[in-house]
């Protein structure tokens, strides 16, 4: 899909209109998404960090067939899991990981996993976005602030399921949450490559 050039922005031409967005998120709903949009979504998303990239990427395990049939967003963070008496799990807060940590591994893992939105903390810089992102058109969620662990948990219905729990632990592990109006998150970046924090920065420079 190809999407219109749309000029360079201000701060103050950033909107942050409310989107809501239900999983796996087609290529129509991410080129609709502008930078500073607040975003919430229905679905599945999975849990990804340092311990799945090797597996996938540098391993070549590839992503579980069934991740990928279900959900297309990976969240860069840590899950407070608990164990039920019944033997199911709960996870009731994520701590978000700072995303620039996966850089070298991202452009392998679009590739590996299909996802098309990477949710994590802090985000990249333009560069990375337009010579990761972009060519695999993905775009980057950041959350918002600190402290909003608990209020991403309660957005959490169940855990779907769980991949790698034995080797490589509960911070580490794959989780597939289903989840309700998941959020709030801001579009740090668009399927442009353009970053609302470098627009930012910019401006106050």
């Amino acid at each position: 899909m190809t999407v219109p050039a749309r000029g360079p922005l201000r701060l103050d031409d950033v909107a942050m209109d409310e989107v809501r967005l239900t999983t796996p998120v087609g290529a129509e709903a991410l080129a609709r998404l502008k930078l500073g949009d607040v975003v919430y979504l229905d679905g599945a998303v999975y849990t990804a960090r340092e311990g799945v990239y090797r597996k996938v990427v540098d391993e070549g395990r590839g992503l579980p067939p069934s991740v990928a049939r279900l959900t297309n967003v990976n969240f860069h963070c840590s899950p407070a899991a608990t164990v039920r008496p019944d033997g199911s799990y709960a996870v009731e807060a994520v701590t978000a990981t700072a995303s620039f940590r996966f850089g070298k591994s991202l452009a392998r893992w679009f590739e590996a996993s299909g996802a098309r939105i990477i949710i994590g903390k802090a985000g990249l810089t333009e560069r990375a976005y337009r010579e990761w992102f972009v060519p695999h058109g993905a775009v980057y969620l950041t959350t918002v602030g600190y402290g909003l662990g608990a209020t991403y948990g309660r957005c959490i219905r169940r855990v779907v399921d769980v991949h790698w729990l034995d080797e490589l632990g509960i911070a580490q592990a794959l989780w597939v949450l289903e989840v309700e109006r998941l959020g709030p998150f801001l579009v740090e970046s668009d399927l442009e490559g353009r970053s609302l924090f470098a627009l930012a920065n910019r401006e106050i420079d």
